[in-house]
């Protein structure tokens, strides 16, 4: 099962106030354990980023504005997350985001169907409690030290461990059938295998001797 943890940074909170995305972070996950393959980038949004982001992200407007646009990067993201699920903290947001980015430039949006918000699933285990992502790593003792601020990549790295708690699988699944393996006698001839000895005929003479002898008779 292939899946992609997912975060975003924005100029601000709401679309309909004209914010767009600063920063976008997706690291890949085969049954619940991160792959090789991460998309990051860094977007110049064309416009003021606000006070209260900067505090969030501290991505400036300096910092920004020699980076990409959206639509420069838009087939490369689109093709990494292509047919996976997609794993988000709070989902609505950064789904009204990254479907606000693709209307700007005529893009077919992403379904919420195939997003999987571990907020929801948080709020349902635990209601009533703090379920943010620092509140969540630390319920599950995961070590949050390096997020100063809220950056794209550290926090699908967070995330993909909260992920594997939340879902009640605390050690990721390990898929030990290949591809290649095409049944299950192949895969236990090459993931298993025993060497069966057989006593000799001495052997086997001693040992009657030894219980003869040896063995209490009430056993």
């Amino acid at each position: 099962m292939i899946e992609v943890v997912l975060d975003t940074e924005t100029t601000g909170l709401s679309v309909a106030k004209g914010h767009r995305i600063v920063e976008i972070g997706c690291i890949e996950l085969k049954n619940q354990i991160p792959t090789s393959k991460t998309f990051h980038c860094y977007l110049n949004p064309q416009r003021k980023v606000s006070e209260d982001a900067i505090k969030v992200h501290g991505y400036t407007d300096e910092f920004l504005a020699d980076k990409n646009f959206f639509r420069d990067i838009a087939d490369e993201f689109l093709n990494f997350i292509e047919n996976k699920k997609l794993i988000i903290h709070n989902a609505e947001f950064d789904i009204s985001h990254l479907n606000n980015e693709l209307k700007l430039i005529g893009r077919p949006t992403i379904n919420i169907e195939d997003v999987i918000d571990t907020l929801d699933i948080a709020r349902e285990k635990f209601p009533g409690s703090q379920i943010s992502l620092d509140a969540l790593c630390k319920r599950f003792r995961i070590d949050n030290s390096r997020r100063k601020f809220h950056t794209a990549l550290i926090d699908c790295e967070l995330l993909s461990k909260v992920y594997v708690n939340l879902i009640d699988q605390k050690e990721p699944k390990l898929d030990f059938i290949s591809e290649g393996t095409k049944n299950l006698q192949n895969f236990q001839k090459a993931n298993y295998c025993k060497k069966i000895i057989e006593p000799s005929k001495e052997e086997l003479e001693n040992y009657k001797v030894f219980t003869k002898k040896k063995v209490n008779k009430n056993l």
